[in-house]
């Protein structure tokens, strides 16, 4: 009785053990944030009510789909991954899961989410296609070439929000308006500057050991990185009014992503006064909750 306790003990152990896996593997935290905006951007679609059924079908099919691109990212980045403390614990860099397994999880997560995504909209398919092979392969070797790569990477961060709004359109509905889907990748587009700088600032000995290029200035943290900030903020204050202008949504909504992006800019020029670790946190933190209250803020405002 006692053996067939510690056996069973020993499988549900290597059972969660790797359930955890595969949550690091996807990046499950980065890749629910990502989810995230595709919903709330199919739920702001003119028409459109919430469905669970919908939504649980479109969160899944984005998951598959981000979870595969960022698994294609960690299979490349394995020998880095390996060399970084932040990094150095995932299941691929490891060891604890092989390239092969990695790869045969990449190819069957991608076709059950692009056939998800195909089943709200051909449109959907293709975008989330396009913005997969986007990210696992032009942006993540690119990291290692030149900082344009945050540009090139901002593109498929920010596509999810088209993905999200097409799919609330069916299957070639000709009068499908994408103007809205393009504002809301907008938002998307400019926020991950300051955000993404800021983690790179924070991690910037990680990843010049790394060989990453992804800073703008090749100097690494510097009052420049901090100007790039605060105008990617700026920019993002005329955006984020947007929403309100297209009849997407009211005004209470207009006035809270208002807030958000004059805090952006607040934190932003402390980046650059400070020039310290504890500023660009700061900037990280602070874009986290923004993506959050800003898209909650449009869905609740709805027009």
């Amino acid at each position: 009785m006692q053996e067939n306790n510690t056996i069973s003990n020993s499988t549900s152990f290597a059972l969660a053990s790797k359930v955890k896996d595969y949550f690091l593997l996807i990046k499950f935290t980065l890749s629910f944030m990502v989810v995230f905006s595709t919903v709330v951007s199919y739920l702001l679609v003119p028409g459109i009510s919430f469905n669970l059924l919908k939504v649980l079908l479109l969160f899944a099919g984005g998951m598959l789909v981000t979870g595969s691109a960022n698994a294609i990212n960690q299979i490349l980045e394995r020998d880095t991954d390996a060399m970084m403390k932040r990094t150095s614990k995932r299941p691929v860099a490891s060891g604890r899961m092989s390239v092969i397994e990695a790869w045969v999880f990449v190819f069957i997560a991608a076709a059950v989410g692009l056939y998800i995504m195909y089943s709200f909209s051909v449109e959907a398919a293709l975008i989330s296609a396009g913005s997969l092979l986007l990210y696992g392969f032009v942006y993540t070797p690119l990291k290692k070439v030149n900082s344009i790569a945050v540009l090139v990477g901002a593109i498929p961060g920010a596509l999810p929000c088209l993905i999200g709004w097409v799919a609330g359109f069916g299957h070639g509905e000709v009068h499908a308006n994408w103007i809205g889907g393009w504002i809301l990748f907008g938002i998307q587009f400019l926020w991950q500057f300051p955000h993404f700088w800021a983690i790179a600032w924070v991690a910037h000995k990680d990843y010049s050991m790394a060989g990453f290029k992804l800073l703008p200035s090749n100097e690494g943290p510097t009052k420049f990185t901090a100007l790039q900030a605060i105008l990617y903020s700026i920019i993002m204050v005329p955006v984020g009014l947007l929403p309100y202008l297209n009849n997407m949504t009211g005004i209470v909504s207009l006035w809270i992503v208002l807030g958000c992006n004059l805090y952006m800019v607040y934190v932003s020029v402390m980046l650059f006064l400070k020039m310290d670790v504890k500023a660009a946190r700061m900037v990280m933190f602070s874009s986290y909750f923004y993506l959050m209250l800003v898209f909650l803020s449009l869905y609740a405002d709805k027009a």
